[in-house]
């Protein structure tokens, strides 16, 4: 399992998916296949399925773990929430936004009792049940649950932590659909911040942050400010990524945008 999720982060994906699999055979063999040991390596294997767009394949996976976790920890332990937003997660990244909405709201109802009000992994149920709810355009229902994964992850975590940041990213966007400019920027802004001294000045984290930064500060026509935070961003994407990463291209294509907006004017 570890090896697997090693080079699973490196995209190995079918390397890793042979060792996920046996690692989940010898589990089962072992434990009976009703083991709560057994759900991880279900949850593992869904999770790199549904990384490589096989979201079919995923389901049953994760299905399968939330049931195990449900039979053996009962309808109540964290282990049951965290498969729940897995599945609300995967769900989510099919369209089937009425599917995932109960299982975030359920998984934020455990969380809240197990773990209490100001637990980071609250926040993170919290932050995906609002992306949920912003998808769908219901930006007035988004907005507190953003509002309060921030205050938690505040609270719980401190002011310069990369979760924090990536909490606040996610409402400076809510924002900025909305049009409410002035209110996203210094959120953007503390989202750098944050990322320059927790991730330090070449992460790829940091990257998007500033790419955001230069979205926001075109869509207000500021294209002198905006274009060298797109630099920067591309700087980066290519020297952590690659200069083949799809988000090396995608922050190409914005500045070029950029630029074109430039000669229209």
């Amino acid at each position: 399992n570890n090896l697997a999720g090693l080079l699973s982060s490196q995209g190995l994906y079918d390397q890793a998916k042979s060792l996920y699999k046996r690692a989940n055979f010898i589990n089962e063999s072992a434990l009976g296949p009703e083991h709560p040991n057994v759900a991880p390596g279900l949850n593992n294997l869904a999770g790199l399925l549904e990384a490589q767009g096989l979201y079919e394949q995923a389901k049953p996976l994760y299905e399968r773990s939330l049931e195990i976790r449900k039979k053996a920890l009962g309808e109540d332990h964290p282990a049951v929430a965290t498969a729940l937003n897995n599945l609300a997660e995967l769900l989510r990244a099919q369209g089937d936004y009425a599917g995932a909405k109960p299982l975030y709201e359920r998984a934020i109802e455990i969380g809240e009792k197990t773990l209490g009000p100001n637990h980071p992994n609250l926040a993170i149920r919290l932050n995906n049940l609002a992306g949920l709810l912003e998808a769908q355009g219901l930006y007035t229902q988004a907005k507190p649950l953003y509002e309060r994964a921030i205050e938690i992850d505040e609270k719980a975590l401190g002011p310069d932590h990369p979760d924090l940041a990536t909490a606040l990213n996610n409402l400076a966007e809510l924002l900025r659909a909305q049009g409410k400019y002035e209110d996203a920027m210094p959120l953007r802004k503390r989202c750098i911040e944050i990322g320059e001294k927790a991730l330090g000045p070449e992460h790829p984290d940091l990257a998007v942050w500033l790419n955001n930064l230069a979205e926001l500060l075109r869509a207000q026509g500021d294209y002198a400010g905006a274009k060298p935070h797109y630099e920067r961003a591309i700087k980066i994407w290519e020297a952590a990524l690659g200069k083949d990463h799809p988000n090396v291209a995608s922050g190409l294509n914005n500045l070029a945008g950029l630029l074109e907006s430039q000669v229209g004017c």
